[in-house]
C-alpha cells in the first residue's frame, strides 16, 4: 500500500454550529405549555406547606437527611421502605417504555429536562440577540458594541436562571424559606452553596452551550430506545410519496403545467432551520432527531402559504409510510401485546404500592442473628442465641414489649432493660424514632432443638395491643 491510498484531510467532520429558527404552531405550543407546567412546579413546589402536626416540618414535599426521612404530602417514608423507591423506578421506567411504543421519543422531545431547560436558554437567546438570522449574520460579523451588549445581557440571564435551577434543588433538602433567607444572609451551610454552584455550572453549560450535543452523544436514551421500538410506534415522519421529487415552488408550478410530476416539498429548509438538532428530517429517522415535532409546525405553515395540503411532515409510523407508497389508506394500532404489557406492569406495581401505603402499621421490627458466635453454650449445657433488634415507631412516644414464638421454653433477655413488677421488660421507643437493643434467646439443654429452627419475634404495642414480628432462626449448637 502505498501513501496516495490514504485520505487526505479530517476524518470526522467538523461540528457546525446550529441555530434554531423560532416558529409558531400547534406543538411549539405543547412545548411552551409542558415548559411552563414542568418549571413551575419545580421551581415553586418547594414552598407548598403541609400541616403534619407540631414538631413536624411543615414542606409538603421534603428529603429530611438528617432525620432520614422522605416527606411527599401526605406520605411519609423512612430508610427501612425503600422498596418504594424501587417501586417507583419501575413505574417510571415502563411509563418510559409505554411512551416509546406509542410515539418514539416523545419523552426526549417534550419532557426531558435537558429538553426543557434547553428551550428556555433558547428562548432567552432569542429575546437579546434575535432570531436565527440575526444571530448567523451577528457571528459573521464579529463583535460590536450592540453583539457585546446583547451577548452580556444573554449570559447574564443565563446565569440567573442557572443560579435559580440550583437553588431549587436544595431547596428540597431543608426548609425553603428558612434556607431562602439563611442563602440570601450568607448563613447558609457549605453544602448548600457547593451543590447550588454545581448545578448553576451544569445547567449553564449544558443548555448554554452543550444543547444537542446531549441528545446526541452524551444520553444514552436514543440507543435503548431503537432497541424497544417496533413498526406501530409513531415517529415524526417525512411523506416522500408526497414530498418527492422536491424542488422549488416555481419550478413545481411549471412541472404541473406542463403535466409533469412534482412533490409537495419546495426545498425551503425550514424543517432543518426550526430543528433544535439540526437534522434533516427528509433523509428519515435519525440519531439526533427528538421528535418533538417543530419541523411539523415549520412544514405546516409553508404548506399553507403556498396552498398545498398540510402533513407533508407528521407522526406517522413505519407501517403507514410502505401503505401510503402502494396507495393504501393509514392504519393505526395504539394498542397492541407490547403497550398492554407496559400498562398492566404500570397498573400492577402502583395497586400494589398503594395497598403496601394504605395498610403500612406505624411500627415494625428487624432482626439481625449475630454471626460471631452464632451461639454460646451456658455452664448448665444450655445455649444461648444473641440478636441485634432495631425497633421502629412511626408515631407518638411508645412502649413495647417482645416475645418469641416456635421455640418451646425459650426465654429472652434485653440488655439494658430491666424486668418491670410483672416480669416483663419494656422498652420505650421515641416518637419518630428508631432505636436499636441486644436480645438474648436462651433454652435449657432438656428442650434444646435438633437443629436449626426458625424462630418468630412478635413486638407488641403495651397501650394500643398493634403488633409487629419478624422470622429468624436459633442455632441449638454443634449437634
Amino acid at each position: 500500500m502505498t501513501d496516495d491510498t490514504f485520505i487526505e484531510g479530517p476524518l470526522y467532520e467538523k461540528r457546525k454550529k446550529v441555530y434554531p429558527q423560532s416558529v409558531h404552531g400547534r406543538f411549539r405550543r405543547i412545548k411552551w405549555a409542558i415548559l411552563c407546567f414542568t418549571l413551575g412546579v419545580y421551581y415553586l413546589l418547594p414552598f407548598i406547606r403541609w400541616d403534619r402536626g407540631p414538631g413536624q416540618p411543615s414542606q409538603a414535599v421534603l428529603v429530611d437527611l438528617p432525620a432520614r426521612r422522605f416527606y411527599f404530602f401526605f406520605i411519609e417514608l423512612w430508610p427501612q421502605e425503600v422498596y418504594y423507591f424501587t417501586g417507583l423506578l419501575i413505574i417510571a421506567a415502563m411509563t418510559l417504555f409505554l411512551m416509546n411504543a406509542v410515539a418514539g421519543r416523545i419523552w426526549c422531545g417534550y419532557l426531558c429536562w435537558q429538553t426543557v431547560w434547553t428551550d428556555l436558554f433558547y428562548a432567552v437567546e432569542r429575546w437579546t440577540e434575535g432570531d436565527r438570522r440575526e444571530r448567523m449574520l451577528r457571528d459573521k460579523r464579529g463583535w460590536t458594541f450592540t453583539s457585546v451588549r446583547q451577548t452580556a445581557l444573554k449570559h447574564i440571564l443565563w446565569i440567573v436562571i442557572a443560579v435559580l435551577t440550583g437553588g431549587a434543588w436544595v431547596l428540597y433538602f431543608a426548609d425553603a424559606p428558612t434556607l431562602v433567607r439563611d442563602l440570601v444572609t450568607l448563613q447558609a451551610p457549605f453544602i448548600a452553596h457547593l451543590w447550588i454552584g454545581i448545578l448553576t455550572a451544569t445547567t449553564y453549560i449544558f443548555a448554554g452551550y452543550a444543547r444537542e450535543q446531549v441528545c446526541i452523544y452524551m444520553c444514552p436514551w436514543p440507543r435503548i430506545q431503537a432497541a424497544l421500538t417496533d413498526e406501530w410506534a409513531l415517529n415524526v415522519t417525512y411523506r416522500r410519496d408526497r414530498g418527492e421529487p422536491r424542488m422549488s415552488f416555481k419550478k413545481a408550478e411549471q412541472a404541473r403545467e406542463q403535466g409533469g410530476s412534482a412533490g409537495d416539498c419546495i426545498d425551503c429548509h425550514q424543517c432543518i432551520n426550526v430543528c433544535p438538532t439540526g437534522v434533516d428530517i427528509r433523509h428519515g429517522i435519525q440519531l439526533g432527531c427528538i421528535q418533538c415535532g417543530l419541523c411539523i409546525d415549520a412544514c405546516d405553515n409553508i404548506m399553507q402559504e403556498v396552498g398545498r395540503p398540510t402533513g407533508l411532515i407528521g407522526y406517522d409510523t413505519d407501517i403507514n409510510v410502505e401503505r401510503h407508497r402502494e396507495g393504501k389508506p393509514p392504519i393505526y394500532r395504539i394498542v397492541r401485546p407490547r403497550t398492554l404489557i407496559y400498562v398492566v406492569a404500570i397498573v400492577l406495581v402502583s395497586s400494589i404500592m398503594t395497598y403496601a401505603l394504605a395498610t403500612r402499621g406505624t411500627m415494625s421490627i428487624n432482626v439481625l442473628h449475630e454471626r460471631n458466635p452464632l451461639f454460646v453454650q451456658l455452664a448448665d449445657g444450655g445455649i444461648r442465641n444473641d440478636y441485634t433488634v432495631r425497633l421502629l415507631n412511626k408515631g407518638e412516644e411508645r412502649s413495647f414489649t417482645l416475645g418469641v414464638s416456635g421455640l418451646p421454653g425459650a426465654t429472652i433477655r434485653i440488655a439494658g432493660v430491666e424486668p418491670g413488677p410483672d416480669g416483663r421488660q419494656v422498652v420505650d421507643v421515641g416518637r419518630d424514632q428508631t432505636r436499636e437493643i441486644r436480645l438474648s434467646v436462651q433454652v435449657e439443654p432438656t428442650q434444646l432443638p435438633k437443629g436449626a429452627v426458625p424462630i418468630g419475634f412478635e413486638l407488641k404495642d403495651v397501650a394500643t395491643g398493634e403488633t409487629a414480628a419478624r422470622r429468624d432462626h436459633f442455632v441449638p449448637g454443634d449437634s
